[in-house]
């Protein structure tokens, strides 16, 4: 069992290190993960959007093979909140053996992602869930697991662990390529070269130590021709998503007096759980909340912008994210001359909404508001989507309400 380590985890660590034999003429000038799958867009450019949205910000990629083409395109970028370093292993390790010439760089608990496959899952709900193990993975149910690793649960315990088993028939839960690990597990390799697959998780296992989480979302892996090719057609297309919009103060937090710092805050009832259930559902959540305490003087930006941050932390420990806070601080009758002006982004106005919508890439028609007052709705409506009006209760209660009345209004 797991120490019960306090705090979000913010560390991910990819494994880019493969040679990608199967994929032969593709991968033979480029490493497999650094394979284009849009236009100019990698697929360990995905990878590495989907662990920073999520709130992973400090970014490892273990390298091996052609790894100064890895080092050369990411060493030192940010993506989103999150930068980036390059290890690249000096020799062929393995991927347990590329994790111990890390070492000194590993948090004391961190998620750890294979850098050739695509696995749409919550990954802070995974990390909320893998608490209370040593080590922890998602698990996918296929139909043919011939070529991946198959798990055999008992409980939330892996009992054993089957690498590529070839003589599998019939559906069963594979290894999905996402795992949370404590950093101590590598205090039992005994030797390097060695594989986290075969000679990490089966001792792992045996001593009970290694939960599995079956989860649903989309599975590709990169390994054949024809599943690149899939890639290539199906992973542009995903990383559309629809957007729920959530006001804060009054639907996240009680609305109680310019909420501004963290000891104000309180919860909403069923808030993380709404928050979550929307993450898990494959929207992007996004905050969009009226700050005039800023324009009347009663605190400054710096203190929404860390309120936000405290926010977030505490939604990470309940396995949820916000994948964007929007505020606007500006007030035509406010104290502070800086902001004492009507802003297109102060709601009724929908120019939060609008500026979402420019920075992702949004379903617009499947997207919608929740707010408790007349001006979010307002809000929601001059920007083309619908608007519900939360009047209290709980929140994850009245988000599955929204989400079959929305479903059902679009059809």
């Amino acid at each position: 069992m797991s120490k019960q380590m306090s705090g979000m985890l913010r560390q991910a660590c990819i494994l880019v290190g493969g040679k990608g034999t199967r994929l032969g003429s593709l991968a033979q000038a480029t490493p497999k993960p650094l394979l284009e799958i849009g236009d100019g867009v990698a697929f360990l450019d995905l990878l590495i959007e989907e662990v920073a949205r999520q709130g992973f910000d400090d970014v490892i990629l273990l390298a091996g093979h052609m790894g100064e083409q890895v080092r050369a395109r990411y060493a030192q970028r940010a993506i989103g909140d999150a930068t980036i370093r390059v290890v690249v292993e000096p020799q062929p390790l393995g991927t347990g053996g590329a994790l111990l010439a890390a070492r000194e760089l590993l948090a004391p608990r961190f998620l750890l992602l294979n850098g050739d496959s695509f696995f749409d899952i919550n990954l802070r709900g995974l990390a909320a869930d893998a608490a209370p193990y040593r080590a922890a993975m998602a698990l996918r149910r296929i139909d043919d697991p011939s070529r991946y690793g198959v798990a055999d649960l008992k409980g939330a315990l892996i009992e054993r662990f089957r690498e590529k088993d070839t003589t599998l028939r019939g559906s069963a839960l594979i290894n999905g390529g996402i795992y949370i690990l404590e950093r101590e597990v590598l205090d039992d390799v005994q030797k390097s070269p060695c594989s986290i697959e075969t000679d990490i998780f089966p001792s792992l296992a045996a001593n009970g130590d290694l939960a599995g989480f079956e989860r649903n979302g989309y599975f590709l892996d990169i390994g054949l021709p024809q599943s690149l090719e899939r890639g290539r057609r199906e992973l542009p297309a995903r990383h559309r998503r629809p957007m729920v919009f959530l006001d804060r103060d009054g639907v996240i937090n009680q609305d109680s007096d310019y909420v501004h710092r963290a000891d104000q805050v309180i919860w909403v009832e069923g808030a993380k759980q709404a928050v979550r259930h929307l993450n898990e559902l494959g929207y992007r959540v996004v905050v969009v909340t009226n700050q005039a305490g800023v324009a009347h003087g009663y605190y400054d930006e710096a203190s929404v912008v860390a309120l936000h941050r405290w926010m977030q932390d505490r939604l990470g420990e309940a396995g949820a994210f916000v994948d964007r806070f929007y505020y606007c601080p500006f007030h035509p009758k406010g104290r502070v001359e800086q902001y004492r002006r009507q802003h297109e982004n102060r709601k009724p106005a929908p120019g939060m909404i609008l500026q979402a919508f420019a920075d992702y890439d949004c379903i617009k028609e499947s997207s919608f508001l929740i707010g408790d007052q007349l001006s979010d709705i307002e809000a929601a409506a001059a920007a083309g989507i619908a608007g519900f009006l939360f009047a209290g209760g709980n929140l994850l209660d009245f988000v599955k309400g929204c989400l079959a009345e929305h479903d059902t209004a679009a059809r």
